[in-house]
């Protein structure tokens, strides 16, 4: 119904401007005497009419575009915080001041000068505020990142989902401020959407967790917009935010912590503060293991500690659902996790009765 009432709303304004247009082009051509004859009347319908037509059919169209204009600037908006309102503001007049400066011995120009003053106002308008807006975040935290002091660390998806990170907040060994990109949050929410039962889980969780570290942690949890325009990959926007804030990434994705080493930033990854904190298994103790699986290798069997550390046996394969006794040969520790190499106490093998 709306739509309809625009379009003749539009037609009618398309009549409006063509009696209009023709009247006056009637009058600034001497043929004032044809508006009193049934002539000029006639023009002046015959043109109110076909303008008021081709604007009913052009109204859907212009209806469609101004609608689609009205949302993306109702979304422009809505992700601009008034911080950045107000160094984009102080960006644009300072912009306007230089380029005033600047076009001064160019109105002097004949012909084109007024025309290139307002080019170099528009062009250091923009730049002002363009330029304003990427160094918004230096007045906050500082060349390197700082915020009262303390470092910012950008919260990644995994690390949230995880969970462990809250846990560590509680603790109080986490300082600084925990800051989750508006992106991030988004991603969230699109996984606790789906329509896969694991998936719409895994972002609930994610979600609850965000919802406990803003109530419970010690530490400060804000929201932050970023844009990233043509960035469609979230760890991609992520990389790009910790480089433009000069901030940490949290986060316990292997893959992204080394692509953000590669780029020189700085990443906190989980996994390797929990491996620092399992128990050191030193070579030659001895332990007690159950052989769960066979291993990669002919004879292996696989057995996990307490606290989740891979046991890998040599010759255990035969012995799965058992425990035995071992004794640890080499540890390997990678971000991914800690791997412990053992084989048996004696050349025999040694069970240990349950």
């Amino acid at each position: 119904m709306l739509d309809r009432i625009l379009r003749f709303a539009f037609g009618l304004t398309g009549v409006i401007t063509g009696v209009t247009i023709t009247r006056f082009l009637l009058v600034q051509y001497g043929f004032r005497d044809m508006l009193d004859s049934s002539r000029g009347a006639l023009w002046l319908l015959g043109s109110g009419i076909l303008c008021g037509v081709i604007m009913f059919l052009l109204s859907s169209r212009l209806i469609r575009s101004l609608t689609a204009a009205l949302e993306q600037t109702e979304t422009l908006i809505g992700n601009v915080t008034l911080y950045e309102m107000i160094i984009g503001a102080g960006g644009l007049i300072a912009g306007l001041i230089v380029a005033n400066l600047v076009s001064i011995p160019l109105y002097r120009i004949q012909v084109i000068g007024v025309t290139l003053a307002i080019m170099m106002n528009v062009l250091f308008g923009f730049s002002g505020i363009y330029f304003a807006l990427m160094k918004r975040h230096e007045g906050i935290y500082g060349a390197h990142g700082k915020s009262h002091g303390a470092s910012v660390k950008l919260l990644d998806t995994s690390a949230i989902i995880d969970g462990r990170i809250l846990d560590v907040c509680r603790t109080g060994f986490l300082e600084g401020e925990l800051v989750v990109p508006g992106f991030v949050l988004e991603e969230l929410r699109h996984l606790a959407d789906s329509h896969d039962d694991l998936v719409r889980a895994k972002g609930r969780r994610g979600l609850d967790v965000l919802n406990a570290l803003k109530k419970d942690s010690r530490v400060p949890v804000r929201i932050e917009r970023f844009h990233h325009e043509g960035a469609a990959e979230v760890d991609e926007q992520l990389l790009a935010s910790a480089k433009e804030m000069g901030a940490c990434i949290l986060t316990n994705d292997y893959n992204l912590a080394k692509v953000a080493a590669i780029r020189n930033l700085t990443v906190l990854n989980v996994n390797d503060l929990a491996n620092a904190l399992k128990p050191v298994a030193l070579s030659g103790e001895e332990m007690t293991v159950r052989i769960i699986k066979e291993g990669k290798e002919a004879g292996q069997g696989v057995g996990y500690l307490e606290d989740g550390t891979m046991v890998v046996v040599e010759d255990g394969g035969r012995y799965k659902g058992q425990d035995v006794g071992v004794v640890v040969t080499s540890v390997l520790q990678t971000s991914a996790g800690r791997m412990v190499f053992a084989r048996f106490k004696e050349p025999h093998l040694t069970l240990v009765k349950p």
